[in-house]
């Protein structure tokens, strides 16, 4: 054992099924699906509770409206989204009802869970969902979602769906044993990397670049990166074949496969959590190198006399990326108690002065250090 987690504080756990896993190339791997049925029934059987989150539906649409092409514009990919969710949520469906098990779809997009208030409403389905012991298949919205509204990729969302649910692990089956020393289709003598620490920006390095394959978007470097967003949460991850015979009971069984990322013994909260890697900032707050100094080294708030500059425009409440002048790449992210239009009229000046000049004061903080994150970098 390699210092992974304790198999019997586990009790709820999202897996994320590449669509390399639930489709070949004939379409969806129906045999596969009724593989990890089983598996889930006889971990719900031990008192777990599951969320899926499930790729698929694009590669599931191309093979049912018969196209092999591996270049696909936006329309198309909406298009073979919505063949793809009908099969894709069928098979599901039947593969789990074969074992009493009844499933719910849930579509998302990245605009649902950037927004705290629909991000609740999220939370609260999928709670209610699992109260009733019903499976959530979870997957985005590719027939709405446009470019600038997407997690980008399925990795990035069941990471968001770990948090959303408040799991107590995330698994992510891919067609991979886990993360190795170099890329194994290049390298057969690579080594695998069954734990790892800290996801530091030489572990990140080993993932190669942030490229996907032709049936999905996302590439192992999508996967360590989610677990290392997860790691800051405080929840322990786990990269591993899907295709190995019973990888979720083994797993849950404490052998050692895949790769395990330790969660950090500093987690970051619900709340900071979704600000760091949910929220869609309105705008850019640009502050001084001593505000950027205060924040980033003694965790202190944002005053308004540390602003220099501001772009977009924004409402109190919404987020916003904080950015040190002169340097390039945000420092962190944070929650406005002002609007941009009275922002402008109080920066760069005293606390004092907010009162004067507005005729009201919400804080004396533009953003309070309790809604404020301060990036890592990668």
């Amino acid at each position: 054992m390699d210092n992974r987690f304790d198999v019997k504080k586990i009790r709820r756990l999202v897996v994320k099924t590449g669509s390399r896993i639930i489709c070949n190339d004939q379409g969806l791997a129906l045999d596969r699906l009724r593989a990890l049925a089983g598996q889930v029934d006889l971990l719900r059987r031990r008192g777990m509770e599951i969320v899926l989150v499930s790729s698929g539906a694009v590669a599931a649409g191309q093979k049912k409206l018969k196209n092999n092409s591996r270049s696909l514009n936006l329309k198309n990919k909406q298009a073979y989204a919505a063949a793809g969710q009908v099969s894709m949520m069928t098979a599901w469906e039947k593969a789990l009802a074969t074992h009493d098990i009844r499933v719910a779809q849930i579509l998302l997009t990245a605009d649902d869970l950037a927004d705290r208030h629909r991000f609740i409403h999220a939370k609260n389905t999928l709670f209610t969902l699992l109260e009733m012991r019903v499976i959530p298949v979870v997957n985005e919205n590719d027939t709405v979602a446009l470019d600038e509204l997407k997690f980008g990729d399925n990795d990035t969302l069941g990471s968001l769906v770990a948090s959303l649910s408040e799991a107590d692990i995330f698994i992510n089956l891919t067609d991979q044993d886990g993360l190795f020393e170099k890329d194994p289709r290049e390298n057969p003598e690579a080594r695998l990397i069954t734990f790892v620490e800290k996801t530091s920006p030489a572990i990140l390095a080993k993932a190669g670049d942030k490229g996907g394959s032709s049936m999905g978007t996302g590439g192992m470097y999508t996967k360590v990166r989610a677990a290392g967003r997860l790691a800051e949460r405080g929840m322990p991850s786990i990269i591993a074949n899907g295709l190995t015979r019973d990888i979720l009971p083994r797993l849950m069984d404490g052998e050692d496969l895949g790769t395990y990322f330790k969660p950090s013994q500093k987690p970051r909260g619900s709340r900071k959590h979704w600000l760091a890697f949910a929220a869609r900032p309105k705008g850019v707050v640009v502050v001084d190198e001593g505000a950027a100094k205060a924040i980033r080294e003694a965790g202190k708030s944002l005053l308004p006399k540390g602003i220099t500059s501001l772009e977009g425009q924004f409402l109190a409440g919404d987020a916003v990326s904080i950015v040190e002048k002169g340097i390039s790449g945000a420092l962190g992210v944070g929650l406005v108690n002002y609007p941009s239009h009275e922002l402008i009229s109080i920066m760069g000046r005293s606390s004092q002065d907010i009162l004067d000049e507005l005729g009201y004061c919400h804080s004396d903080e533009v953003i309070h250090r309790d809604n404020l994150v301060v990036y890592e970098k990668e």
